[in-house]
């Protein structure tokens, strides 16, 4: 075990942050399957500094905190990789750190001085891995540290075409002959993501799996469109036994239905073993939610197999309905809303149909369309702030000022998340 014994009185006290914010970001691998997360750790960009830096760095209070709010919440089946600076390396965080889930990146300006390079091998005898973070081309912080290293993440900002690209490919050719596992970084488009197949990644980092690539003439596979005409049926007030009969007309529909009702996340109080039983306990609302996102399973798809978009639509929808809930606590349909706003915020990347024209397919609310078309509204303001964390991104113009108008602390916003976070894994693990 690593000791905890010389972290003073006033090092833990530091370790109370609440300016904080907590993202985190897909990694997958060659078959488009969730792999892991980049958990993205930072401080409040406004207002007075909530940490004591004389004991630790802000990266690792940081950590430290999330951590005793729970990492394997966040990042549930996969790994987590966690970025650390020299003052994060060199403290006693990864006490709190669950190390057979935790890949340390290291950051590209910490210099492999003896100290951090003895610090390395320390931590790798206790279990920890290591990742090299925005690798770009040979340097001796690469050469040093190459040896503890098992992931290096090549970023795809940065080269260029011709002999930039001859470089990536020589570079990544390497590295995978010293037996090192790649990760290709800020992959934006579904280009990037084909070049880097063609270089051997193993793993990817990006949002280029949730942009919509427009096809014509894609069509609905069997159990979408048996999806979609129970959802019409649902929506238009149909009798509970017209309901039942769509259900049974499709057997994995009916399995997955009874699945999903027996979940932590419906939170039955006992077992439901009928179709009958599930749509009355369910109701209208819950089970146009549950239809929903059984649109993003992936028919033959179980686990951690499943489809990345599945995990973001549901944590997004849920996220959404959270926050929703915490402003505007008397009004439970808004909530609702809310939800539906976030779960469809994908279905343009699912159906790789632009999302006006999808909304002309499926009756929705002008406040819902206008939120998913146009971002604006209550509910598009909560998709932005949504998208933001997400990201990570431009936080002091973009999250900060959005908090300030939903009068909404960071602390707030990072426990709601904490709390979507294990709804939707909760979802993907037992549910789909």
């Amino acid at each position: 075990m690593i000791d905890l014994s010389g972290t003073s009185s006033s090092a833990l006290s530091s370790l109370r942050v609440r300016e904080f914010y907590l993202g985190r970001q897909p990694i997958l691998d060659r078959n488009g399957a969730l792999f892991g997360y980049e958990l993205l750790f930072r401080n409040g960009p406004v207002g007075p500094a909530q940490i004591d830096t004389s004991e630790l760095s802000a990266t690792a209070a940081v950590i430290a905190h999330a951590s005793q709010l729970g990492v394997e919440k966040v990042i549930g089946d996969g790994l987590g990789f966690v970025n650390v600076d020299e003052q994060a390396l060199n403290s006693d965080i990864f006490g709190f750190l669950p190390r057979e889930k935790i890949v340390l990146e290291i950051v590209e300006t910490l210099q492999p001085t003896p100290a951090v390079l003895a610090r390395m091998a320390d931590l790798a005898s206790h279990g920890f891995q290591f990742a090299l973070d925005d690798v770009r081309g040979d340097s001796p912080q690469l050469q040093a540290m190459l040896p503890m290293t098992q992931f290096v993440k090549l970023s795809m900002r940065g080269w260029q075409s011709g002999t930039g690209a001859d470089a990536l490919a020589a570079l990544a050719a390497r590295l995978k002959g010293d037996g090192k596992q790649l990760v290709a970084e800020k992959v934006e488009t579904r280009e990037e993501y084909a070049t880097c197949l063609d270089l051997g990644v193993d793993y990817f980092q990006g949002y280029y799996f949730a942009r919509p690539a427009i096809m014509s003439g894609k069509k609905l596979s069997p159990s979408q469109l048996a999806v979609m005409e129970l959802m019409t049926l649902v929506v238009s007030d149909a009798d509970n036994i017209e309901i039942e009969r769509a259900i049974k007309r499709d057997a994995s529909l009916a399995m997955n239905l009874l699945r999903l009702v027996n979940t932590p996340a419906v939170g039955a109080r006992q077992r439901i073993d009928s179709l009958s039983q599930a749509v009355t306990i369910l109701g209208r609302r819950q089970l146009q939610r549950w239809l929903q996102i059984m649109l993003y399973a992936e028919p033959g798809k179980r686990g951690g197999s499943q489809t990345p978009l599945l995990m973001l639509a549901t944590t997004r929808g849920r996220l959404l309905e959270l926050l929703a809930h915490k402003l505007r606590p008397a009004h439970r349909h808004v909530a609702d809303i809310a939800f539906t706003v976030g779960i469809m915020s994908l279905m343009d990347t699912l159906f790789s149909i632009p999302m006006a024209e999808l909304l002309t397919q499926i009756a929705v609310s002008d406040e819902v369309a206008e939120a998913l078309v146009y971002r604006t509204g209550f509910f598009g303001e909560l998709l932005k702030l949504a998208e933001c964390i997400e990201r990570i991104e431009d936080m002091e113009h973009a999250i900060m000022p959005a908090l300030r108008d939903l009068e909404m602390s960071t602390e707030e916003l990072v426990e709601l998340e904490m709390s979507a976070y294990v709804w939707s894994d909760n979802v993907v693990r037992y549910a789909i």
